[in-house]
């Protein structure tokens, strides 16, 4: 039996599909990492990147989680450069800061050294999750990559930025450079997504990280065109298809039309209220402030039972924070959290 099948009744994939689910399915953005005593151990010593590198590192850190957690999807341990990286793009990911691109990309020229990603490029991957696969068993595992505009403005700012300045003067100034450069971007992502699907994941998320920077129409107009190409280069495996940004209330529905199955929200909407700008058709994926984990145990759980009630009429409704785990979350407050949500669910 393929890895797809074998999660096919699990909650997670039933809530994605939208169909009824035994209790809420529960998973956490940044789950594997950097809030866990475990994780920090292993990491000792090996740069991010490298430990993106090795399956055994890989594999053992996105269970880590799923055993501490007893959340109801793992998420691949990896990161959004990794693909670039893997094409021969000279980056690093410094600490404290994020990734850095050593030449950034800012003209015509630059863009011939995006060539297409092979899958021998990213074996490691491969190799990691058929490796996690068996160890999950019934536990869908979800792939990920970033989205075309998050990774073109870490390219182009040559590395974060908190305005997107020289993005914005690409995409405004030289239209033509910048679509060019999005659908380049598009291809080497769909690459990388149907690896791990190939390879054994049960559902993938592209996270648009950046996009919320972007007005609707500029969405429209400069992004939608790169997401739409990754989305449907994925649709023929028929696994869900997940959609993410922060700061991305007035896109929601643009993003879900891009051709998400499920749209993840941040805390900044409330999941009735997104489900009105997404429409009918999509599940959502969302919604607590990964900050409120910092008060007491009544007060997550005050606030958690707000996101459910908000969440109570979706036809699917997968349990996620409004964007990752904060470094400094203490663990057991996510195992609880976990805990409450299945408790409160339950049919």
């Amino acid at each position: 039996m393929s890895a797809h099948q074998q999660t096919a009744a699990s909650p997670f994939i039933r809530a994605c599909r939208r169909e009824p689910v035994p209790h809420t399915p529960v998973w956490f953005m940044r789950q594997a990492g950097r809030s866990l005593p475990e994780y920090l151990k292993l990491r000792e010593g090996t740069a991010m990147l490298d430990s993106c590198m090795r399956p055994d590192m890989v594999t053992e850190i996105t269970l880590q989680p799923v055993r501490r957690h007893k959340v109801d999807a793992a998420i691949y341990f990896s990161d959004i450069v990794v693909p670039l990286k893997a094409i021969g793009l000279d980056l690093d990911i410094k600490p404290g800061v994020g990734p850095v691109v050593e030449q950034p990309i800012r003209t015509r020229a630059d863009l011939d050294r995006l060539r297409a990603l092979e899958p021998d490029d990213v074996h490691y991957v491969t190799e990691a999750i058929g490796m996690l696969t068996a160890e999950l068993g019934e536990t869908p595992l979800i792939g990920f990559a970033g989205a075309p505009f998050t990774l073109a403005s870490y390219l182009v700012e040559g590395g974060p930025s908190r305005n997107h300045e020289r993005t914005k003067a690409l995409m405004y100034g030289d239209p033509e450079l910048w679509s060019d450069l999005l659908d380049r971007l598009a291809d080497i992502t769909a690459a990388f997504l149907k690896v791990q699907i190939e390879a054994g994941a049960s559902a993938v998320q592209l996270f648009d990280s950046w996009v919320g920077a972007l007005s609707p129409d500029d969405y429209r107009r400069y992004v939608m065109p790169s997401s739409v190409k990754v989305f449907d280069a994925v649709a023929g495996y028929g696994v869900p298809r997940i959609h993410f940004g922060v700061g991305t209330g007035e896109l929601l529905g643009l993003m879900g039309e891009a051709g998400a199955d499920v749209v993840g929200v941040d805390w900044r909407v409330p999941l009735d209220e997104a489900a009105r700008r997404v429409g009918p058709g999509k599940a959502l994926q969302g919604n607590l402030d990964p900050a409120v984990l910092f008060a007491p145990t009544s007060a997550v759980e005050t606030k958690t039972r707000e996101v459910l009630h908000a969440a109570a009429d979706l036809p699917g409704h997968v349990f996620n924070l409004g964007h990752g785990v904060l470094p400094s979350t203490d663990p057991d407050a996510l195992t609880r959290l976990v805990d409450f949500v299945h408790r409160t669910t339950e049919v």
